[in-house]
């Protein structure tokens, strides 16, 4: 079954349990899927992996945002945005504890020779590749500047 239809199982459920914080979130996933489908020009399908980049993409805004509300002690903003992260997670694969991610970045480092920061692009490249959807660039990122410097 593909995103859109998952999405619209889920909107359906949340309609009938009147949650609006699920119906919320699964409306702006469907919104996204569409935009995303109308810059391609065609109704066409998207990719796995363009599809979880887009979610990846929702959850980023959602907790960037919520991160601001709460440095303005506007918790009551916050909260609203945390929860509507869950329900977007909710289609993500599940992610990979540091330890994992850890592991990947240290075999990618061996395999590429990287020595030090200048080797941080290259590294970052072969990280988020392999670990698409798994881990967030912000974890992966920090990890990496670790392991160089």
């Amino acid at each position: 079954m593909s995103l859109q239809q998952e999405v619209m199982t889920a909107m359906k459920e949340a309609m009938k349990a009147k949650d609006t914080n699920a119906l919320t979130s699964l409306r702006a996933i469907k919104s996204a899927i569409l935009l995303a489908q109308t810059e391609s020009g065609a109704k066409e399908e998207l990719t796995e992996d363009q599809e979880l980049k887009l979610l990846q993409k929702l959850v980023k805004q959602r907790k960037d945002s919520a991160v601001i509300f709460e440095e303005q002690g506007r918790n009551d903003l916050a909260e609203p945005e945390l929860a509507q992260a869950k329900v977007i997670e909710k289609f993500l694969p599940e992610q990979l504890s540091e330890e994992e991610i850890e592991k990947v970045v240290v075999a990618v480092i061996a395999s590429t020779g990287a020595e030090g920061m200048k080797d941080m692009g290259k590294v970052m490249g072969a990280t988020s590749a392999k670990l698409a959807g798994k881990a967030d660039g912000k974890t992966i990122s920090t990890i990496v500047k670790n392991k160089l410097s």
